[in-house]
């Protein structure tokens, strides 16, 4: 079977930490971007949970060296509007049907999230075999993560939800992990700022874990 990931893969391998990230002002995009691609983090996922999210996207697909992708796609609409604003990978939480083929009517490389056997299994079955762990800490972290690796060696992931620096090494240690998602390099109080020296220093730290 052709895998329906090889492009959600190749993104997952520009670095091991994909920057999850949640942008309540427009302004913050360019150079929160630019900030993390300096720091070595190209891959960015913009999640669609603030009003401006879908004009963040679009401003920092501007930025060079940047692979900006939208986050928590749970519908299709999300998905047409996501693609319409400049993003060149999905990740959503979980899968359904209805999303899947709006990803696939799109173009739209897709992320999809499991955090069961069962559900990765479905997931390789419809030809995806680069996956979203989520929410990772609190399905079992990186002990749950590798024992479902054990029977499912063909499926590699991303693990997000609760990944810190200081348990970041413990999943890219794992075999079937290619990278993780974390909010910590992009922290509120130095967007808001507007540090983005400070988030550079952090992108960095993070891209040396790999």
């Amino acid at each position: 079977m052709t895998s329906k990931s090889t492009r959600a893969r190749e993104i997952c391998a520009l670095a091991p930490i994909v920057p999850v990230l949640v942008v309540d002002d427009v302004t913050h995009a360019a150079p929160l971007a630019q900030a993390l691609v300096a720091g070595g983090l190209p891959a960015l996922e913009v999640t669609l949970r603030t009003p401006v999210a879908l004009d963040v996207i679009h401003a920092m697909s501007q930025v060079a060296g940047g692979v900006v992708g939208a986050g928590t796609l749970v519908t299709p609409e999300d998905v047409r509007a996501a693609k319409d604003a400049g993003a060149q990978f999905g990740v959503s939480p979980g899968a359904t049907d209805a999303l899947i083929a709006a990803c696939e009517a799109e173009g739209l490389p897709l992320l999809p999230g499991a955090a069961t056997a069962s559900e990765a299994m479905r997931l390789l079955e419809a030809g995806y075999d680069m996956l979203k762990f989520f929410p990772a800490e609190a399905s079992g972290g990186a002990p749950a993560l590798k024992a479902i690796g054990a029977p499912l060696p063909q499926i590699s992931f991303c693990p997000t939800g609760g990944v810190s620096p200081g348990n970041a090494k413990s999943y890219l240690s794992l075999s079937n992990v290619v990278c993780a998602g974390g909010s910590w390099v992009a922290p509120k109080d130095k967007v808001q700022a507007g540090d983005w020296a400070g988030i550079e220093a952090l992108a960095r730290d993070a891209a040396a874990l790999g």
